[in-house]
């Protein structure tokens, strides 16, 4: 059985944890830069941007859940429950369970043909399900780019950068940047949602900068902002680029989290209307370390997308939420759910 072109597989395990976590090249001969083609997908995402524009992923930007897994492994050392949680939370919205195919970017017929709506397999361009507002780098959804490098938000990053970072982009940098971009959708999207995962996920993508484009051989979690410009604009390792050493993971994101969150505390909410800022009563934030998104995602989510599942869709999607899980219950008690059944 085949959708167009492109067989249909299933889901897959995800692959292992890597066994080297040391510092290392990874701008080497075997991964040259090549600038995406006309045909080439990317999107939100540098760091996956950048992996495809070295060949540690398609660099058409179609891809399977385990390359990206593998990719972020050994591109820039998370570890694999991180990178498992990202890439499986993301590929349950916006993938093709069928084909175990996603689009790192757009839409694309590359992943064969959609499951019945209201899935969309929209690729990581899809808003709302993952893909969420007040972006470091992109504009918001409303505004009609959600993916493309933005001079004018790369500005902010710079300014933020000078003032707090010593000229460089750390966590005290950070932090402003979030607070800057949280503020301006307030303010101008009328459709601003910021609540979870969208909450986490905007937190985790100030700090990943910092952890994951800065080489492995300097210590001191602050990026040079050419170096950033490279990542965020030129999906492109700099030269000489060594991952960093030693993996980073779920046990070590909440630290940071917590105080990106602690510099300027705001609960998660929604606009209603611009400037209209209105809280979510029944979203803990943070407060519910990673169980409330789990719980959501699995018990709302997707399930709005695939709200009756039958026959060999129902079974790619089980096998995919029991791998998402899995990336979360070494390190946190959660409960796991079954929404479409054991």
């Amino acid at each position: 059985m085949r959708t167009s072109t492109v067989p249909i597989v299933g889901a897959g395990p995800p692959p292992p944890p890597q066994s080297d976590t040391s510092a290392k090249l990874v701008a080497d001969a075997a991964h040259p830069f090549k600038p995406a083609s006309s045909t080439d997908i990317r999107g939100p995402c540098p760091g996956l941007n950048t992996l495809a524009s070295h060949g540690y992923l398609n660099r058409n930007g179609i891809v399977t859940p385990q390359e990206i897994v593998n990719a972020v492994q050994e591109g820039f050392n998370m570890d694999w429950d991180l990178a498992t949680l990202v890439t499986w939370g993301a590929f349950l919205v916006d993938g093709n369970h069928l084909t175990n195919l996603m689009s790192i970017g757009q839409q694309s017929k590359e992943t064969g043909t959609n499951p019945p709506g209201p899935a969309t397999v929209g690729g990581l361009n899809t808003h709302g399900v993952f893909e969420g507002d007040a972006s470091t780098t992109r504009g918001d959804f409303y505004f009609g780019d959600n993916h493309s490098f933005n001079e004018t938000l790369f500005d902010v990053f710079l300014n933020k950068s000078a003032i707090y970072g010593g000229g460089k982009y750390n966590l005290s940098a950070a932090a402003e940047v979030r607070w800057a971009r949280i503020q301006d959708s307030m303010a101008r999207n009328p459709t601003f949602t910021f609540t979870t995962p969208r909450y986490f996920t905007a937190y985790a993508e100030s700090a990943f900068p910092y952890r994951f484009f800065v080489d492995g051989r300097d210590t001191s979690a602050s990026l040079n902002t050419t170096v950033a410009r490279g990542f965020f604009q030129g999906t492109q390792f700099p030269e000489d680029f060594y991952r960093r050493n030693g993996t980073f993971g779920l046990s070590n994101i909440g630290a940071d989290l917590e105080a990106l969150a602690e510099a300027h505390p705001i609960e998660p909410g929604h606009n209603i209307g611009a400037g209209n800022y209105t809280l979510d009563p029944e979203d803990p934030g943070l407060g519910s370390g990673i169980c409330y998104l789990y719980t959501k995602h699995v018990n709302i989510t997707v399930p709005s997308l695939y709200p009756n599942p039958t026959g060999a869709l129902k079974v790619a999607l089980k096998e995919n939420l029991v791998t998402f899980y899995k990336a979360i219950e070494t390190a946190n008690s959660c409960d796991q759910v079954f929404p479409y059944g054991k």
